[in-house]
């Protein structure tokens, strides 16, 4: 079998042997938070079981993502439940449905990530082998590093729990922790994981190339514009496993998957494994809801040859004239989830050289995006400049994954944006439901 083109479905991994077999798999539903691990069958079980945590639909699959397009400038909300309101209006309720089952998924793709390396260092099966094991570990860590980085960006510091939870009171009385601690815990596990993953390319497995990617994001969101940049450069270099692919849709049309675009994402089969998410940005006449769309603003910025360019078929027009999201659009429902794209990479490295003086470098980085999507060259010619194009440019590159309310909260340009004068609400509040179940734990200011 060619392995280059075997696609790594989350519940299809490999086996151990040199030849990449699919394995038959129990639905993701059958797969536990505290799964018996003794041997290296039942490891990969586990394995999988955080992978499809993390590809869950109140975290990767829609809700989580969601949050980071519906606070932000991009996207209408056409449905009739305040609560997704709140986020457009920036003024989320800890009662919030939204919010609650985003930290429910979050803490239980953390707690299936502590039950993997609480528990298969101590397996002894001949055939999970010392480099098995930690690949097998160092996904996990990973992973959680990803949970922590997304809980702390998303709500500040929260409870840190890297032991498995068996009951549901084990926690309570765990007190958060600030955000910097709980951005630290995420650097503590990709430092630990990128020691124990080898250095390959795959799309859909956590490899120490795809902890560069998250490192080179954490760096920024840290303002350590030098690592940032070293460890964006680092997958940027690998031009024959990364690129940006012409046209702009090629990473996504076409039922294409798994592209030099992608440097990692989520696998969804559409039977055992679905990405609702087409359902909320699809016509009704293509199955959708339409629930949100893109606004006038968005539409005009990808219609726009000068500043859309080639990304215009990010959206489309149904039946009544009327504009959807196109980039979930598979049926069934098996789009992947775009974690982190190759151009990703490239504006992190423009944003940081440009925090840094190197105007020229900075600038090519941004030309490279813009040349993918069909644009001419920035006109920006000063440090400033440089930095409000590039934001710009992630606004429309991104239009649809779950960047811009983020992008703004860490430069401190939401109150600018969106007119979210209270930086308070640059956080989430803590969920009421976990605030009542643990009297320990204390709201965020201002709610």
């Amino acid at each position: 079998m060619n392995a280059t083109k075997v696609i790594f479905s989350l519940l299809l991994l490999l086996t151990v042997s040199s030849c990449a077999k699919f394995l038959d798999v129990k639905p993701l539903e059958s797969i536990s938070d505290a799964v018996t691990i003794t041997d290296q069958n039942s490891a990969l079980t586990a394995l999988r079981g955080v992978y499809s945590a993390l590809a869950s639909g109140d975290y990767y699959g829609t809700s989580f993502q969601s949050i980071g397009y519906l606070s932000g400038d991009n996207v209408q909300w056409t449905g009739s439940q305040s609560q997704v309101q709140e986020f457009i209006n920036h003024k989320v309720n800890a009662d919030n449905s939204t919010i609650a089952s985003v930290w429910i998924a979050i803490y239980r793709t953390i707690n299936r990530a502590n039950n993997v390396l609480a528990k298969v260092p101590t397996v002894t099966d001949p055939a999970l082998t010392t480099d098995l094991k930690n690949q097998y570990l160092g996904e996990a860590y990973f992973i959680r590093a990803l949970a922590y980085f997304d809980l702390a960006r998303t709500f500040g510091g929260v409870p840190l729990i890297t032991s498995p939870t068996v009951k549901p009171t084990d926690n309570v009385g765990v007190k958060r922790s600030s955000q910097a601690e709980t951005y630290a815990q995420a650097l503590r596990d990709l430092e630990t994981a990128e020691s124990l993953l080898p250095a390959t390319t795959d799309r859909y497995r956590a490899t120490r190339k795809t902890v560069w990617a998250l490192k080179a994001r954490y760096y920024l969101y840290q303002n350590e514009w030098a690592k940032a940049e070293e460890q964006a450069t680092k997958l940027i270099s690998e031009t024959t496993n990364y690129q940006l692919l012409k046209p702009f849709s090629a990473f996504f049309a076409s039922d294409a998957r798994g592209t030099a675009e992608s440097v990692f994402e989520l696998f969804y089969n559409g039977t055992t494994e679905v990405n609702n998410h087409r359902n909320q940005w699809q016509a009704q006449t293509n199955g959708g809801t339409r629930q949100w769309a893109p606004n006038d603003a968005l539409v005009t910025l990808l219609t726009t040859p000068a500043t859309g360019g080639t990304r215009s078929t990010l959206i489309a027009k149904d039946n009544q004239n009327r504009w959807y999201g196109n980039l979930y659009y598979r049926n069934p429902a098996s789009d992947p989830s775009y974690i982190i794209r190759i151009a990703e990479l490239y504006l992190i490295r423009a944003e940081a050289r440009a925090q840094q003086d190197k105007l020229s470098g900075s600038l090519a980085d941004l030309n490279a995006v813009r040349d993918r999507a069909g644009l001419a060259t920035t006109t920006a010619a000063t440090k400033d400049a440089a930095l409000l194009a590039i934001e710009n440019e992630r606004r429309v590159e991104f239009a649809l994954e779950p960047h811009r309310w983020f992008d703004l909260v860490r430069t401190d340009r939401a109150k600018d944006v969106l007119n979210v004068t209270d930086s308070k609400r640059y956080l989430l509040p803590i969920p009421v439901q976990q605030l009542l179940s643990d009297p320990t734990l204390e709201q965020n200011p201002g709610y």
